[in-house]
Parts: C-alpha cells; sequence; structure tokens
C-alpha cells in the first residue's frame, strides 16, 4: 500500500499536458477578457458621463470585492501554500516547521513597515512643500498664517480666504495637502493589493495550464478572476486622483487583466518540463502563495475593513440600514470566493 501511495505522487520535473490543447489556448482570452472587464468596468463606469450607475451599485461592487479579497487570501492563498509547503515530495526539514504561516506573517509585519516608511516619508515631503509654499505666499496656508492684522480688515481677510479655498477646491485640488496624504495614503494601500493579487493570479495561470483536471478549474478560474478583478476595479475607481493621473487606474486594470493569461500562457510553454506537484514546483508555490496570503490578508483587513468601517466617519454615522447593506455586500462576496476554493 505504501509503495502504490509513493508512486502515485509525481515528484519529478516531468509534467507533460496534451489535453485539451485548444481550449487551453482559448482559456487565455477568455480569462483575460473576464477579469480585465471585472477590473475596468467599474473604474470606466464611476468616470463615464453617459453610463449613469447607481452609487448603490458602486457601494455593492466595493464591499462585495473586500469580501472578495479576504476569502481570496485565506481560501486561495494560505490554505494552497500550507498544502504546498507540506507536500510530501519535499524533505523532512520542510516538514518541521510550519513555514507557511512564517512567511504569511512575514510578509503582513514587511507591508506595514513598508507602510509606515511610506506615509512618514510621503507626510514629511507634504509638509515640507507646504512651508515653502506658505514662505513664498502661493497656497491658502499664507493666508492663514498671516492671519487679520485690523478689525477693519477682517471682512476682507475672511473673503480671500473663502475665494481662494472654493478656488483650491474647484480647479487645483492638487494643492490642498490633506488631499495630497489621501493620495498617497490610496495609491500605497491599493499599489500593495494589485501586488499580492497579481502574485496570485500569474501562479493560478501556470497551474490552469498544466493542470490534468483543466476543465473544471478553467471554469471555476473563470468566475475567480471576474470576481476578483470586481475587488480590484472597485478600489481602482474610488481613487480620487487628480486628472492627469487617471492612465495609473487604466493601466493597473489592465495589467491585472493580463496577468493570469501570461502565467497560462507561460505553462504552456514549459508544460513539458514543469511539474507544479514537484518539488521545486512545491516551494516556489508554497513560498508565493503564502507571501501573497499575508499581503492580503493585511490589506483586507485593514486597508479595507478598519477603514471602511471603523475609522469611515462616512459609515461610523450611516442609517443602520446602510451598514447592514454594506455588511451583507461584504460577506456575500466573502462566501461565494470561499465556495469557489471548493474546486480551486
Amino acid at each position: 500500500m505504501a509503495d502504490a501511495d509513493s508512486s502515485a505522487v509525481n515528484c519529478g520535473s516531468n509534467g507533460r499536458v496534451d489535453t485539451y490543447m485548444g481550449l487551453r489556448v482559448a482559456s487565455i482570452f477568455i480569462i483575460m477578457a473576464g477579469s480585465t472587464f471585472g477590473a475596468l468596468f467599474p473604474v470606466l463606469a464611476r468616470k463615464s458621463t453617459w453610463l449613469h450607475v447607481p452609487k448603490s451599485l458602486f457601494d455593492f461592487a466595493k464591499f462585495f470585492g473586500s469580501g472578495v479579497i479576504i476569502a481570496t487570501a485565506f481560501i486561495h492563498l494560505l490554505a494552497p501554500g500550507l498544502e504546498a509547503l507540506s507536500s510530501e515530495c519535499l524533505s523532512a526539514r520542510w516538514h518541521d516547521y510550519p513555514y507557511a504561516l512564517a512567511l504569511c506573517m512575514l510578509s503582513i509585519f514587511s507591508i506595514f513597515i513598508v507602510e509606515l516608511v511610506a506615509f512618514r516619508w510621503g507626510t514629511q515631503k507634504l509638509a515640507n512643500i507646504g512651508k515653502t509654499h506658505d514662505a513664498h505666499g502661493h497656497d491658502l496656508g499664507s493666508h492663514a498664517a498671516h492671519g487679520p492684522e485690523g478689525v477693519s480688515e477682517s471682512k476682507t481677510v475672511e473673503a480671500s480666504k473663502s475665494e481662494a479655498s472654493s478656488d483650491i477646491e474647484a480647479a487645483s485640488p492638487k494643492h490642498n495637502h490633506v488631499f495630497d496624504h489621501n493620495v498617497l495614503t490610496q495609491v500605497i494601500g491599493v499599489g500593495i493589493l494589485e501586488f499580492g493579487v497579481v502574485l496570485h493570479s500569474v501562479l493560478i495561470g501556470l497551474t490552469l495550464a498544466v493542470d490534468q483536471d483543466f476543465k473544471v478549474l478553467f471554469v471555476v478560474l473563470v468566475f475567480h478572476q471576474t470576481f476578483e478583478g470586481l475587488g480590484i476595479g472597485s478600489r481602482l475607481a474610488y481613487l480620487e486622483l487628480p486628472r492627469q493621473y487617471y492612465w495609473l487606474q487604466i493601466a493597473s486594470a489592465v495589467l491585472f487583466g493580463m496577468t493570469t493569461p501570461i502565467g497560462i500562457a507561460a505553462g504552456l510553454g514549459v508544460r513539458t518540463t514543469y511539474n507544479p506537484g514537484s518539488a521545486t514546483g512545491s516551494i516556489v508555490s508554497g513560498v508565493m502563495d503564502s507571501l501573497s496570503a499575508g499581503i492580503l490578508i493585511y490589506t483586507g483587513l485593514v486597508e479595507l475593513l478598519a477603514h471602511e468601517f471603523l475609522f469611515n466617519k462616512e459609515m461610523l454615522h450611516a442609517s443602520n440600514s446602510r451598514l447592514t447593506y454594506a455588511l451583507c455586500s461584504m460577506f456575500l462576496g466573502c462566501a461565494v470566493m470561499a465556495l469557489l476554493g471548493r474546486w480551486a
């Protein structure tokens, strides 16, 4: 029985797959279409002047996407990472310690340090810019710094403040330092989120290309990538970037749409030698899945849950019905993605 079990495990480098080749090639374009649509539609719909999407639908997409990302972290990344790094093909040293959980924890703290340093550096830079502007009288702060020097000038100063403030908000929001800080926070958060999702997407594309049970995994991944794209796209859509940086949202959505097809194409190219169940394949996928899980766990719990529900004044003061709607949308996204984990 032991010999039969050991022979059933293919730990070698031979992973040749020749079944469903036409469908495997077609999956590159089918999954590209689904994932790109999921990521790009929310971005284009929110900026569109002719496509009037109700705000409630955007809220659904945003919170549904949050649930998708959290479920992806635990069900589609951490669980496969644990399984890969406990493979029978690995040496005994890999079984002496929970490396997948340790790598996940390392990833969480690494992302925290990166964000902490980035925020401190960005805040200092914005403060320096603000001081420079105030010194030369180019910003609203210069008016406030000087203050009204007499009773007769108070109304004039207040009027100039109001006029300058409205001009800044309407015509040039990039001079508002609070706005800049919020943009920095959003860009870093979404950038970290996309980095983790991109690593995951390339790996599952590579796995799909060489998987023997292709049909079931293919169908599941079409929905998987579309929902995951929706999660990314809804976050990108809510980035309040200056108009000249709008292209970043489009480029990020397209990048996500390309990652899984790139993984599939690479997998088809190495299908004769790559075996995801081999020792090398298990180590690579296990390490990458565990690191990506840490990224998405941190992003999902801190950037999405905490910032959207606990630290968001709008949500704290929202009606019970709106809060319930947001929570149900998030739980639905989590449930759907967790259910897909039954097959992929």
